[in-house]
């Protein structure tokens, strides 16, 4: 049956939605030829609303509804804008199946979605999928190296060693001056030594180089990904497109990941703001947010949602929802690194999310999951 690609303008800006007309998958989805295809994230054919129109708490939504929402929320909520993001920022949502709607805030900067960009600790859930993909399972050795209790750090006095790693060291050499420090250990301290320390002499990548890291972690996630490694960093080195994230998250979510059963397992108290704190966090003083498995999870009980994600210093973030039925990529490069640009993007990311999963477009900077 033939695809019907709508394209809808909203607030001046242009976003692509592919239609699968008579239940079909979306152009450039990876079906899952096992899995029964979800209902309701297909558009009724018969029934499509006003794009515009405030969704009938008693009706499923439609997919004009949900593109609408997100479209308006990343145009017009202030969270989002240049003010907060100059660089601006390309935006994808979708569910296992494919792509559902995306669309682009332009800025200084802005990315396509093929182009590759340094996604730093957004490299963490690639890290963390492949260690349960190799083992097969969840080993329990495994879990304080993914959850950042192990103790095992970079000493504070040598800043940020692990942006440093060059391309030709080897992972054991960038791994080579992580202590293990008793204050760190059984609490979260945020570390790419937790990684470095594991991937060296847990997973046995000592010796290799970020051209033999990529293909290692390539042949074991996927190899249509155009991850790369630029450095020997398992925590921050990755680079990748919001496409190719994307595509990944798409595996997750049709189950074909040892860690999409695990998806915010073995989660601890990664903030200020939690009940036993944490010992250093980037996250949000004011804002309960946990750790699992190299991922986060937006578990505050003001604002959270519980959606699992991992955003980077230079702004990327990807996440899924709660539910595990959506995923969604914000791409962008921030000028400078820094802990705060992950946040940024954060704030604005979970306001599409939560505009997609509404139906309403979200105006306020505050969630109200």
């Amino acid at each position: 049956m033939p695809l019907v690609r709508a394209r809808y303008a909203v607030v001046g800006v242009w976003v692509s939605v592919w239609v699968a007309a008579c239940g079909q998958s979306p152009v450039g989805a990876e079906p899952d030829a096992g899995a029964e295809p979800d209902a309701g994230s297909q558009p009724d054919a018969g029934s499509q609303p006003d794009a515009g129109a405030e969704p009938d708490a008693g009706s499923p939504l439609t997919l004009a509804q949900r593109v609408t929402a997100a479209t308006e929320t990343a145009n017009t909520n202030p969270a989002c804008s240049t003010a907060n993001l100059p660089e601006g920022f390309y935006w994808e949502v979708g569910d296992k199946d494919g792509l559902l709607a995306s669309g682009s805030v332009t800025g200084s900067n802005t990315p396509a979605a093929t182009q590759v960009l340094a996604i730093a600790s957004a490299s963490k859930w690639l890290y963390s999928t492949y260690v349960l993909q190799k083992a097969g399972s969840l080993r329990a050795s495994d879990v304080p190296y993914l959850n950042f209790t192990s103790g095992h750090v970079y000493p504070p006095a040598q800043g940020l060693r692990e942006a440093t790693c060059g391309a030709m060291e080897t992972v054991g050499e960038c791994a080579a001056t992580v202590v293990e420090t008793a204050s760190a250990k059984d609490k979260f301290f945020y570390s790419a030594g937790h990684f470095q320390h594991h991937a060296a002499n847990v997973m046995g990548l000592s010796a290799m180089n970020a051209g033999a890291l990529t293909t290692e972690l390539v042949s074991t996630l996927g190899p249509a990904y155009d991850f790369r490694y630029l450095q020997t960093n398992l925590a921050g080195g990755a680079n990748a497109s919001a496409s190719s994230y994307a595509a990944f998250l798409r595996r997750m979510l049709r189950g074909e990941y040892v860690m999409s059963a695990h998806l915010g397992g073995e989660k601890v108290c990664a903030s200020s703001a939690c009940a036993s704190g944490a010992v250093l966090s980037p996250a949000p003083a004011d804002e309960a947010w946990r750790y699992a498995l190299g991922h986060w999870v937006e578990d505050d009980p003001a604002v959270g949602d519980h959606a699992f994600s991992s955003a980077g210093a230079l702004g990327f973030y990807p996440w899924i929802d709660a539910s595990k039925r959506w995923y969604g990529v914000i791409a962008r490069r921030a000028a400078m690194a820094g802990g705060s640009q992950g946040v940024v993007s954060l704030k604005c990311g979970r306001l599409i999310r939560q505009a997609w999963v509404t139906g309403r477009t979200t105006t306020s900077p505050t969630p109200t999951p």
